[in-house]
């Protein structure tokens, strides 16, 4: 058995869930999201709890035990405490603004960069270096971040650019850095 696969997912109070057939829906204070599950996995609500079986130990059946269980689990969750994916802007002179819900960054190219955020997902500024992308769905929050961090991601030889919260960027040396000299 999957050991992710074989785990109930607790239902807590609050969230509703609705499975009919492949759709599963989950709504709770934060919101509602559906999704459209593989038609092999078995998908069920029992003592308060959301239980994925599968059919047969055959290698995608498997492979989708996990998947299936962990989608579900993620609903739950974004419906429940939502996500956020910290930003940091790092360079002379670059910074982030919102202006209504667009957000529009500075980072050294001779126009500001917009981006528009898309339904269910807004952006928060701690301060001018430092922002969060959050949402209910966790796909969805990841792939804004990563369009957000790819409008400059960060260079290798100052740092300098868009990074994720905690991000290590591996750092090289220039020029300065050459062994040997001029003959």
């Amino acid at each position: 058995m999957s050991r992710i696969g074989r785990l109930p997912i607790a239902i807590p109070s609050g969230v509703e869930v609705t499975i009919d057939g492949r759709r599963i829906a989950v709504s709770g204070p934060k919101g509602k999201l559906e999704q459209t599950l593989p038609a092999e996995m078995r998908v069920a609500t029992e003592d308060g709890r959301i239980v994925v079986s599968r059919p047969s130990d055959a290698k995608n059946h498997r492979e989708l035990h996990g998947l299936t269980r962990t989608l579900v689990a993620n609903m739950v969750t974004g419906v429940t405490t939502g996500y956020r994916k910290g930003l940091e802007i790092t360079g002379v002179g670059y910074r982030a603004q919102k202006i209504g819900e667009k957000l529009q960054l500075s980072l050294g190219y001779s126009h500001p960069v917009e981006i528009a955020p898309p339904p269910g997902i807004s952006f928060e500024l701690e301060n001018p270096t430092h922002l969060s992308v959050v949402g209910i769905d966790k796909q969805l929050v990841g792939e804004v971040a990563a369009a957000v961090r790819s409008s400059r991601k960060p260079e290798p030889y100052k740092g300098k650019g868009v990074r994720y919260a905690g991000e290590q960027v591996r750092r090289k040396a220039g020029k300065a850095g050459k062994i040997g000299g001029k003959k």
